[in-house]
């Protein structure tokens, strides 16, 4: 596996449930979780949150709490901004699930779309990452999906999903490595 967190969270996680099914507690126990609540989960900043929520990449709290769909949101594009830039992800998401704001417009919901997601990550670890392992990986979480066009989009959203989220990684490792690196060539 690439990673023993959930996907743009700092929640541990090594087993086969969902991962939403892991933080819909925590937003139903409280009727949605306030921003700091949302800043200790993610690790991302209170500004990030709010400047998403002003550009129209997640949806704006309610009564200053974010609800599932928020959170969902949130969470995907944390996993995914360490290889694509907030915009990128927007684009892909409005594909997916057009205005933020409304629902109605959805193929199916962020939480969902999210677990979809940490499904296809989780079949994979360093040894395993191919394109067609990856195209495979996809599939197998879509199978149930019928409409063809919706399967589609899904498909190709995924896929850049997973592959920005383990760039994002790869890139972690980098950086990791050339700190080592000067570090080494300090001694």
């Amino acid at each position: 596996m690439l990673s023993e967190r959930i996907p743009g969270t700092n929640i541990r996680y090594s087993g086969n449930a969902d991962a939403f099914d892991i933080i819909r507690p925590m937003i139903e126990m409280t009727g949605g979780l306030t921003k700091s609540q949302l800043v200790k989960i993610t690790g991302i900043s209170t500004y990030s949150i709010q400047n998403w929520a002003s550009r129209g990449y997640i949806p704006r709290a309610e009564k200053k709490k974010y609800l599932e769909r928020h959170v969902a949101r949130v969470l995907i594009i944390n996993a995914m901004k360490d290889a694509l830039n907030v915009e990128e992800i927007q684009e892909i998401m409005g594909i997916v699930n057009g205005d933020t704001e409304d629902e109605s417009d959805d193929i199916i919901s962020d939480s969902t779309l999210f677990d979809y997601f940490c499904r296809v990550i989780r079949r994979f670890d360093e040894t395993t990452l191919s394109e067609e392992n990856v195209i495979k990986a996809v599939d197998g979480v879509l199978k149930d999906i019928d409409n063809v066009k919706d399967k589609t989009i899904l498909r190709y959203a995924l896929k850049i999903m997973a592959y920005a989220y383990i760039s994002g990684k790869c890139l972690e490792q980098i950086n990791l490595n050339k700190k080592e690196l000067i570090r080494y060539k300090e001694v």
